[in-house]
């Protein structure tokens, strides 16, 4: 029995692997254009697009491994039926349910590495992702070209005649939303210090301040003026895994996601039945409906998935663990076991 869970196991894996890469390169693909369009807010270099790239990996194999363990099930039963493998088994009294208990713990397998990646690595990289973005939000705010109009710094509208290595030179600042008049400032060098803390300020040199309102017009000199971005900017606070879901308890439009996750990943499981059912088959007397079999599960799967997402709630939920799982074991009991 060692010889045959080994046998099924390689020939499915080596169907699994022909699936998965092309899926897992095509969603790569999808995520790599997502990364692409971030360009337009900000700068990424190649090392920038490797780490948004890792961020995205648990959601890229969570949404390629349940497919491809339904294609790989059903192809790799399909080819074994159709060169009479199969039947070389059961002429030896390996009977058809127990060929699927050695596909049940592959399911079984593939079930908590979907569980593990929906519910712990997903979390963790979104909210990594996040402070990733927020970051770089941030700094773009404080990159500023001389020459160019129409920049901001804060509430600041600025200007820059120039620049070296070092530092900017003629600087002119509006403000026109000061709450004790219009201000505009002057200075010949200035320059842009990124703190660590996220919070950036303007140092001005050697200049002069004005302020102006409907009665006076005020000058200061100064040698010296710091101008700090005070912007709000979305601060992200890493939670743990058991605060991130209590969060998403706590809020009606995303609780039900975890249905959706759920859901998902539990379809190599609930699905297995209804797969083997079309699969496992004489070759001579019944036709390869495979690729019809991937389709209609797999679609059948995910518009349920995104109904549990929408509008599901614990007893939708079960329902449909039930009647997929009961289902598919009839179907089973009729079209394979009570015949191989």
């Amino acid at each position: 029995m060692a010889k045959i869970k080994d046998y099924l196991s390689s020939n499915f894996s080596k169907t699994f692997f022909m699936i998965f890469l092309p899926f897992f390169a095509i969603i790569s693909l999808v995520y790599f254009i997502r990364i692409s369009m971030l360009t337009n807010q900000i700068r990424l270099d190649f090392i920038d697009i490797l780490r948004l790239y890792g961020y995205f990996l648990p959601s890229i194999v969570f949404y390629t491994l349940p497919v491809s363990f339904v294609a790989s099930a059903s192809l790799t039963l399909m080819r074994l039926s159709n060169d009479n493998e199969l039947g070389a088994l059961y002429s030896f009294g390996v009977s058809s349910s127990s060929i699927v208990k050695k596909y049940f713990i592959l399911s079984f397998l593939f079930s908590v590495l979907l569980v593990a990646v929906s519910f712990f690595a997903m979390p963790v990289a979104k909210q990594m992702y996040n402070s990733f973005k927020i970051s770089k939000l941030s700094e773009a705010k404080l990159n500023i070209d001389p020459n160019s109009l129409g920049q901001k710094f804060d509430d600041y509208y600025l200007f820059i005649n120039k620049q070296d290595e070092t530092q900017y030179h003629d600087i002119v600042i509006y403000n026109p939303s000061a709450k004790k008049g219009e201000q505009i400032f002057l200075a010949k060098n200035g320059k842009i210090i990124n703190d660590p803390n996220g919070q950036g300020y303007f140092v001005l040199e050697d200049g002069f301040a004005y302020t102006y309102d409907q009665d006076k017009l005020r000058q200061a000199k100064f040698s010296q003026l710091l101008a700090y971005d005070t912007s709000n900017k979305d601060d992200i606070s890493f939670q743990s895994i058991y605060e991130y879901w209590q969060q998403t308890l706590n809020d009606k439009k995303e609780k039900n996601r975890i249905f959706f996750f759920l859901f998902i990943s539990l379809m190599p499981i609930i699905t297995l039945k209804i797969i083997t059912s079309f699969s496992m088959i004489h070759s001579r007397y019944q036709s390869n409906n495979s690729y019809a079999v991937i389709f209609g599960v797999s679609l059948g799967s995910y518009v349920y998935a995104s109904f549990l997402e929408r509008y599901g709630n614990i007893y939708w939920f079960i329902l449909g663990v039930f009647v997929i799982s009961i289902g598919g074991a009839l179907l089973f009991r009729h079209r394979v076991e009570r015949v191989f």
